[in-house]
């Protein structure tokens, strides 16, 4: 008999004190910060999903700004985080407005895709490469040892001590390892984007989640994997259209026209 478990839905707090058990989480966004080589302004992603995915089972506390009230409603339900979230009554209102919108969001309680294996020492570098392999796209579980069912299995423990003292230069190594070819989900058009995958073999969810307060227009997707069918539904666009829908090789890639803070994408074969 099949048993479906209900989704993880994140739930308002009702003061800013954090239950004692909980983990206190950054409020999500993005901050532009000046790229010396260029002096053009590059987004800083911040996103807790690394944080998440090292401690699934712990419960997670937010105060946050009205502007990111949404977004951490969001991201807490892409990463099936058990999340409390304080914000404004203006943000508690947008916050009810995204969770609305999860509601009525068919049940997907599948297991996490990835390519890579993380093999967590617990250290900050390790932590750090997470957050940098979350933000990039570059899918990955935590494993206790190498899973042979991986494309790539990584202990920043391998790597040349160099390597690891630099988690922005270690997480390009690892996506040269990987080979672009093999990864399960590549995005184009923004930097501001994270993708969470999760499917049975038949059936996926792609999670989008857009951590800038601007809308993204014309984000192209690659998806490994021949999807025959494609249903995209967006925060306050229901029923979105992808265009330029193609499937070559083994992959299956399209457009979404335009994204606010969050798209669950949902696939089958």
């Amino acid at each position: 008999m099949l048993i479906l478990i209900a989704a993880i839905l994140p739930a308002l707090a009702t003061n800013d004190a954090a239950p004692a058990d909980a983990v206190k989480l950054p409020a999500p966004g993005v901050e532009y910060r000046v790229n010396v080589a260029s002096a053009s302004r590059s987004p800083w992603v911040d996103a807790n999903g690394w944080r998440i995915e090292r401690a699934p089972d712990r419960t997670y506390f937010y105060d946050v700004p009205e502007k990111a009230a949404a977004l951490a409603c969001a991201e807490a339900y892409a990463w099936a985080a058990r999340a409390l979230i304080y914000t404004t009554d203006s943000g508690a209102a947008a916050f009810r407005s995204m969770l609305d919108f999860v509601k009525s969001l068919p049940e997907a309680n599948w297991p996490l895709m990835a390519n890579i294996g993380v093999i967590d020492d617990g250290s900050n570098e390790t932590g750090e490469l997470m957050n940098l392999l979350t933000r990039r796209n570059l899918l990955y579980r935590i494993v206790p040892a190498p899973d042979s069912k991986l494309d790539l299995n990584v202990r920043i423990a391998d790597y040349p001590k160099a390597d690891a003292a630099n988690p922005a230069l270690l997480a390009q190594k690892i996506r040269s390892q990987l080979g672009d070819d093999k990864r399960l989900v590549r995005l184009y058009g923004s930097e501001v984007v994270v993708a969470r995958l999760v499917g049975d073999g038949e059936r996926a969810r792609l999670h989008l989640v857009n951590y800038a307060t601007r809308p993204v227009n014309g984000l192209r997707v690659r998806v490994k994997g021949k999807w025959a069918r494609q249903e995209a539904r967006g925060y306050g666009a229901p029923q979105i259209k992808l265009q330029d829908v193609s499937m070559e090789g083994d992959a299956t890639e399209f457009t979404v026209p335009e994204m606010s803070t969050y798209i669950a994408v949902d696939l089958a074969r």
